[in-house]
């Protein structure tokens, strides 16, 4: 059986069985004279098979059952324009061999030449004129499709160095008094801030930083991009936004200091948007200027800045440590959006940080800029109203439908605020034409002030229906204990 088998195999090649295949069809077939190998797909399935020899022995198998997902769509799209192009190559490619392969047969048959050569053009032609429409409907489903941008901050190094020369460094110097067994005790403390110079006028440079920076500083001392130190005085704050404007005699900074230093130019916090890129730089850990980069995370975040007053802020990823309050948060161009406060995030917590919308912060910005640069007084020397009072928050405000400031809740006797008519229930809004939001507004305007001063304080009294304004003036005293 065997050699019959190869024997009907040789015969089949010698007498050219054919082997004819379509895709996708449901079957092709191989003959010899004597014997029939059939065999069918479909869709990438094989099924059954059934070979005949010369001595009607039937060989029938079942082969597996090969199949194959028919979706194919986890291509991407990437290569689709080039495969386009390909195929439509071929296609035309395909036109132009099958227009000269007419023309081959044509030409053998004898058929007119002429005719000939007008239908292979027209093939020729149709198949370019199909080819190029192709080209260009591909051409226009790629246009339409929207193109993806990748932006990565990594090189700032531009726009540091044209920031830089507006930064500075703040060392406040202050008396800590502390309490230890019953026993009261002071010593000098330190604490490292930052600075944005922001403007001058004829005799001082003009400085905006955190209110927390320079509070309570007995002294302040002030570096700029040269290394140079100079020293500082208040020139106005805003407890309830965490600003303050100081400033540096111009008399006192070199040429050399002048020419390498300059003012910052403040942007607009209102535009900002999520995931924009921002650059923060202060003096980390009072261990000079450091840049980090990051993205604003949220926009008008509300958080509490004191016990009493709270305010929105935008918060960025971007490393605010401390040191780096009242420095600058700037967006790519290198404006300043924002004033640095790690007070605000504090050390707990990590790649959140924090700024005050430069936008919200302008208007107070000016004010205190044009406020008369004051010199605190020595303690011992500085006057008192002769009250003691608490603090009228918002809410509280709103409850008792009352002004915000400070509440009076005693007046001594024999002092310059009996005296020119302050009493208990009195609320303190101003003093000396700065608005007071609370005692420590209150304090805080009160050092640059010596016994003996007349300072204008603007009260709000309980009137027939409502509260009245006025402006009484007040000669300072000394504390009473």
């Amino acid at each position: 059986m065997n050699d019959n088998y190869r024997n009907q195999n040789n015969l089949n090649n010698q007498n050219g069985g054919g082997n004819n295949r379509a895709g996708n069809a449901t079957g092709g077939v191989y003959s010899g004279n004597s014997g029939v190998y059939r065999y069918s797909y479909n869709q990438g399935t094989q099924n059954q098979g059934t070979q005949n020899g010369a001595g009607a022995v039937n060989h029938t198998w079942n082969t597996q059952n090969y199949s194959r997902p028919q979706n194919q769509n986890t291509k991407k799209k990437k290569g689709g324009f080039k495969k386009v192009l390909v195929s439509a190559g071929l296609g035309l490619c395909f036109g132009i061999c099958a227009g000269l392969s007419f023309y081959a047969v044509d030409k053998l048959l004898g058929r007119d030449e002429a005719a000939i050569q007008t239908a292979v053009v027209a093939e020729v032609e149709e198949t370019a004129a199909a080819t190029e429409e192709a080209v260009e409907e591909v051409k226009t489903v790629v246009a339409s499709e929207p193109e993806t941008v990748t932006s990565t901050v990594t090189d700032v190094t531009q726009v540091v160095d044209k920031v830089m020369p507006a930064m500075v460094s703040i060392v406040n110097t202050y008396t800590e008094n502390i309490s230890y067994f019953g026993q009261n005790y002071s010593q000098e403390g330190s604490a490292s801030g930052s600075g944005i110079i922001i403007g001058q006028n004829d005799k001082e440079l003009l400085i905006v930083t955190n209110y927390h920076v320079i509070e309570d500083a007995e002294n302040l001392a002030v570096s700029f991009v040269d290394d140079a130190a100079a020293t500082a005085q208040v020139k106005g704050t805003d407890s309830s936004m965490d600003l303050a404007v100081i400033a540096v005699p111009l008399e006192d900074l070199t040429e050399e200091t002048k020419n390498s230093i300059a003012v910052a130019q403040l942007g607009d916090s209102d535009s900002l948007q999520l995931g924009e890129a921002v650059i923060a730089i202060g003096n980390a850990l009072g261990y000079g200027q450091s840049v980090t980069t990051g993205v604003v995370s949220a926009l008008d975040r509300e958080i509490a800045v004191s016990d009493t007053s709270t305010g929105t802020f935008i918060q960025t990823n971007a490393a605010i440590n401390p040191g780096n309050s009242g420095g600058a948060l700037l967006n790519m161009k290198g404006e300043v959006i924002g004033i640095n406060s790690n007070k605000i995030g504090g050390s707990s917590i990590e790649g959140m940080g924090y700024a005050i919308p430069i936008s919200d912060a302008k208007s107070i910005i000016e004010e205190l800029m044009n406020r008369e640069t004051k010199t605190k007084v020595d303690k011992e020397n500085m006057g008192y109203l002769g009250i003691t009072g608490v603090t009228v928050t918002s809410d509280v405000a709103a409850i008792y439908d009352m002004p915000e400031g400070v509440y009076v809740t005693q007046v001594y006797r024999g002092t310059g605020a009996e005296a020119a008519g302050i009493t208990k229930g009195t609320i303190i809004t101003k003093l000396d034409g700065v608005s007071i939001s609370n005692m420590d507004d209150l304090m805080d305007g009160l050092q640059y002030y010596a016994v003996g001063d007349k300072v204008e304080v603007t009260i709000m009294q309980r009137g027939a229906s409502d509260y009245e304004e006025k402006t009484v003036t007040v000669t300072l005293g000394i504390k009473i204990e």
